[in-house]
């Protein structure tokens, strides 16, 4: 009577048992790659770089004294001419101060004239007899201080008259207004920038480089037709000379600015370019295609295929640079390796293979079934 409650709780366990045991993993499934035979060739190509055309010469204009802007003229994109008043200063303090200077001018003038009739006559009574050669030498002393501070008036007032000038801005040459940085109102200080002006004349082609290419900017320099130059979205470009690379980099981007020469190319003041700088070709090296190339623990690295296991394994390799589609490999890989270019990212170390390009293997011909056997 206590068999069956037994072996019905041993049943019990076993299928509980069996439940939680985990199922096996389903074999990993091998990955078709697609490869690349590795040889050595040639690599030249275009480094490309955006670029803004600018002015040769660009003026940050500002008043030559301190003053509350009354008044501005100039607006971006504005042209003007040599001469042209582009903002006043109010003028009332400038003009008080030349009034005062004329006066003391007129005052010195006065002084001096006395001073000269007075030695006119004390050199008369000196030849007389009158006075002594001392008292006549004094009188002459008096009027030379007197001549001293007559001058120095005549070149105050000048000065004076020259500061209520200044309260006008006048652009330096003709050109173009391309920035405006104060309003109507501010106070500004003596130099204080008011008006940006482009210079008309020349214009340049201005664009940065990293540092490992400023060396080759600075071999450049000077050479007629070193580098092209193309217009956004246009398709004819035009020769252009490196004129100048900056001696030190820009300390928040870390790249050298590059302005080139584009002589009598009809460019825009503020387009967009794009200059093309031909590379040397190089003979006997490695070029892959971009989709072979991965970062993998912060190193540039490849999938090296074992053609004996059918495995891969991961080689890190050194970029010296691109050639259109392609990556140029400086160090890491050997002729004749082959490497995978598709499917790069799935992949894991010793992990089992395929080419993409095999021929599954067809299914064994299913065989006829048996007759039936006759009654």
């Amino acid at each position: 009577m206590h068999a069956r409650p037994a072996l019905a709780l041993l049943a019990t366990l076993s299928l509980a048992l069996a439940a939680c045991s985990k199922p096996e993993s389903a074999p990993e499934p091998v990955r078709a790659v697609r490869t690349v035979t590795v040889a050595s060739g040639a690599a030249g190509g275009v480094h490309e770089y955006a670029a803004e055309v600018r002015a040769r010469t660009e003026t940050r204009l500002g008043f030559r004294v301190a003053g509350k802007l009354t008044s501005r003229m100039a607006e971006v994109g504005q042209r003007v001419k040599a001469g042209q008043v582009l903002a006043q200063l109010d003028p009332a303090d400038l003009k008080l101060q030349q009034d005062a200077a004329q006066a003391a001018l007129r005052a010195a003038q006065a002084a001096y004239d006395l001073s000269a009739a007075e030695f006119k006559r004390y050199k008369e009574l000196r030849e007389q007899g009158f006075i002594s050669a001392l008292e006549l030498e004094r009188r002459d002393t008096a009027l030379q201080a007197q001549k001293a501070q007559l001058d120095q008036a005549k070149a105050q007032s000048a000065v004076q008259g020259n500061l209520a000038a200044y309260a006008a801005l006048a652009a330096t040459a003709a050109g173009v207004v391309t920035g405006v940085d104060a309003e109507v109102g501010a106070v500004l200080a003596a130099g204080a920038p008011v008006v940006r002006l482009a210079h008309d004349g020349p214009r340049d082609v201005v664009f940065a480089v990293p540092e490992d290419a400023a060396a080759g900017a600075r071999v450049l320099l000077g050479k007629s037709g070193a580098l092209r130059v193309r217009p956004w979205g246009g398709a004819a470009a035009v020769p252009a000379t490196v004129r100048e690379v900056a001696a030190a980099a820009d300390p928040a981007t870390r790249t050298f600015l590059v302005k080139a020469d584009v002589g009598a190319a009809p460019v825009q003041l503020g387009q967009t370019m794009t200059v093309l700088v031909e590379l040397p070709k190089r003979e006997g090296v490695i070029k892959l295609p971009l989709t072979a190339v991965m970062r993998q623990q912060g190193q540039t690295a490849v999938w090296v295929l074992d053609r004996s296991a059918m495995t891969v394994k991961v080689q890190p390799v050194v970029v010296a640079g691109a050639d259109g589609n392609e990556v140029v490999v400086a160090s890491g890989l050997a002729a004749g390796a082959t490497v995978v270019t598709a499917g790069v990212h799935t992949l894991t170390p010793g992990q089992k293979v395929k080419l993409y390009d095999e021929a599954p293997t067809a299914p064994a011909a299913a065989q006829p079934a048996a007759s039936v056997a006759s009654r």
